[in-house]
């Protein structure tokens, strides 16, 4: 049988493209499960992993797509039955092993969750990887302590895959969110997903010259890194914490132990790709039931495979507002 996926080739030394294909099956990397794709995403990695010198992909021809949403077809593993449905986000899927820039995917039962119920598969990809992450980030904040009476919680790279998602889960569970944005004509779409007020990135992007500023923040999810996360840091109330899930912005961290020892703050690490089961479990159900779907249909932008490579070259940019769902059968 055969399907259409989106693949990356080499085509020089130092050049690749992307273009759409129809392979077969057997040209499918080994796994226990067979997937019948259904949704992708296009996130900050797919973009990296469509260009040259992206660092991610090491061996051609690839298929991209670090997370999906589909049917199962086959399972060899007695925890997967034909028609179940199922997300996959992270395990290097879409870098290291074929991801879900096709219509038909085959991966390791261990790296597939079940469909959260109360969520399709086009809402589960609306949230995807960077939903799956900024959850991840919210539960890390509150586990070391943030509850929605502590005053605004900075989300940054607010207008973004994550940074959206974080905004409506963090507005709708009762905290008073403060979003940070380079683009003023995302304000009103921000303060329709909850946020109390909006930050310009002008003033927080820069490093200051003192390492502790005024305590202002609660608690931060950051998407951005770089000398925006050095700022937040000595803007953070005593004890409080930011929680690290992006590097837009850079992956230098210009700041000094100052913060951490005079104030206590902490600075949360989230990795989205190699979380356990029962963690991703976890998150995935307090997504089904925290995040206003409401909200995330207001964020969805729909694409088909033939515009991908263009996104991902958008999302590089910064130019990307929400989330960019891709019906592979479209």
């Amino acid at each position: 049988m055969t399907f259409r996926a989106l693949v990356v080739d080499k085509t020089g030394e130092s050049e690749v493209s992307a273009a759409v294909q129809t392979l077969t099956e057997d040209q499918l990397p080994a796994g226990n499960v067979t997937v019948a794709v259904e949704y992708t995403t296009v996130n900050y990695k797919d973009g990296l992993c469509m260009r040259a010198g992206g660092g991610l992909v090491r061996n051609y021809p690839h298929v991209p797509g670090i997370d999906f949403a589909g049917t199962v077809e086959s399972s060899a593993d007695p925890r997967y039955q034909p028609g179940d449905k199922v997300v996959l986000t992270g395990w290097r899927v879409g870098e290291t092993h074929w991801g879900g820039y096709s219509q038909k995917a085959r991966v390791d039962a261990d790296w597939l969750v079940p469909l959260p119920d109360g969520l399709t598969t086009r809402q589960a990809m609306a949230i995807g990887t960077a939903g799956f992450a900024a959850i991840l980030a919210i539960v890390a904040l509150e586990d070391h302590g943030l509850k929605p009476d502590q005053g605004e919680v900075l989300v940054t790279g607010a207008a973004g895959g994550v940074g959206s998602i974080a905004t409506a889960i963090l507005a709708n569970t009762g905290y008073e969110v403060a979003a940070v944005t380079g683009r003023p004509q995302a304000a009103e779409y921000l303060k329709s997903l909850g946020a109390s007020r909006i930050v310009a990135r002008e003033a927080i992007d820069t490093v200051s010259r003192k390492p502790l500023e005024s305590e202002t923040w609660a608690g931060c999810v950051d998407a951005v890194g770089g000398e925006m996360l050095a700022r937040v840091i000595g803007q953070l109330k005593y004890g409080a914490s930011v929680a690290a899930v992006g590097l837009a912005g850079g992956a230098a961290l210009p700041t000094s132990v100052i913060p951490f020892l005079l104030r206590g703050v902490n600075l949360l690490g989230i990795d989205s790709v190699m979380q356990p089961y029962q963690q991703r479990v976890r998150a995935w159900q307090r997504i089904a039931s925290d995040l206003p779907l409401d909200k995330l249909d207001a964020m969805i932008q729909q694409a088909n495979l033939a515009v991908v490579p263009s996104l991902g070259e958008q999302i590089l940019a910064g130019q990307v507002k929400g989330r960019i769902v891709v019906d592979v059968n479209a």
